[in-house]
């Protein structure tokens, strides 16, 4: 089960002052100016049992990538096992060039999450890790030096990856969700 996503438009930020590491009861520092440099497109499936990701950049986020991407999957898989993809609603993932590159590959199965819950899928919590870890505090002056970055924090990541572990139940979850709805229906703005 793989748990797949982009996060697009990840630009390349050449600040005047990096951001400095923060000591405990000390707010973080950060310069007000910066001159961009570019974007990429990180495009990742997060193994929900190990924890290990497979990832590609590119510089376009289309339907033409997210089918590359797809590509990236089958070869790093082995060829014996099956590929549950969770994907959100996205219109890349639904195109007719993705739909007959996965009717050419029936080992591939892709579930959706619905509209609205793609927190659910756990890659958006690899990707917060990465933004803040990395991409929020980094200082780049090309897109070929954030992409080395971001490769190089990946390969890190995959020498020791660690699962997600959800910390309450789903009826804890629906019933939190079901209690904040509560509180917001019929609220005026």
């Amino acid at each position: 089960m793989l748990c797949t996503d982009e996060k697009s438009q990840v630009q390349a930020l050449d600040r005047s002052q990096p951001v400095l590491p923060m000591l405990p009861g000390t707010p973080q520092r950060r310069a007000h100016d910066y001159v961009r440099h570019g974007v990429t497109s990180l495009f990742a499936a997060f193994n929900i049992t190990t924890g290990e990701v497979i990832s590609d950049l590119y510089r376009r986020h289309r339907a033409v990538e997210f089918k590359k991407f797809l590509a990236t999957i089958d070869k790093a898989v082995p060829d014996e096992l099956d590929i549950h993809l969770v994907c959100d609603n996205y219109a890349t993932h639904k195109t007719q060039t993705v739909n007959s590159w996965l009717a050419r590959h029936p080992r591939f199965h892709v579930h959706f999450t619905p509209t609205g819950s793609s927190w659910v899928n756990q890659v958006e919590r690899f990707f917060g890790l990465i933004t803040d870890k990395l991409i929020r505090r980094g200082v780049h002056t090309s897109v070929t030096e954030l992409e080395a970055d971001i490769r190089q924090w990946i390969n890190t990541w995959n020498q020791n990856p660690r699962p997600f572990t959800w910390t309450k139940t789903a009826d804890e979850i629906l019933n939190s969700l079901a209690r904040y709805l509560a509180r917001i229906s019929g609220a005026t703005h």
